[in-house]
């Protein structure tokens, strides 16, 4: 059942990708893992970045969510600030995961969150704080990883 409806979730994002999101397997044969290339939303301190983003299926999946991380280094209160890159979002905590849930909504749920961090469900809470309290250096420091790191 969840090979099926991967492959099927698959061709629908590489047929039609959300905005700014483009999906492909990280090894053809592997189902369960992909690469997601995502470009910093406009308007952003992310803009004209370009972040890989790794998506791990469980092989449960549906019915227990995707692991989510960035394979590119960004400044951010919901992304951990080491090489494993892993994102906090609520949807994809075990008990708020639907097996309903699509992986084209994480996957604008985590380009959205680029817009709009959730400093209050933060993993760097340094950034948070920062986020909350001198929006202006964060916006600078985001920016500059951005152009260090996420520049194609």
């Amino acid at each position: 059942m969840s090979q099926k409806r991967i492959a099927k979730e698959l061709a629908e994002l590489v047929e039609s990708p959300p905005e700014g999101i483009k999906v492909e397997l990280a090894d053809e044969s592997d189902l369960y893992q992909w690469n997601v290339y995502m470009e910093g939303p406009e308007g952003s301190p992310f803009q004209n970045g370009k972040f890989l983003v790794k998506l791990k299926l469980p092989t449960e999946y549906p019915f227990k969510p995707p692991a989510v991380s960035f394979g590119t280094k960004i400044y951010h209160p919901n992304v951990t600030n080491d090489d494993k890159g892993s994102m906090c979002l609520g949807m994809l905590r075990p008990d708020e995961w639907k097996p309903s849930s699509k992986i084209a909504a994480v996957l604008q749920f985590a380009r959205q969150l680029l817009v709009e961090p959730m400093p209050d469900d933060a993993v760097e809470g340094r950034i948070a704080e920062q986020y909350k309290n001198d929006r202006a250096r964060y916006d600078e420091l985001a920016k500059e990883w951005t152009r260090k790191y996420a520049t194609a």
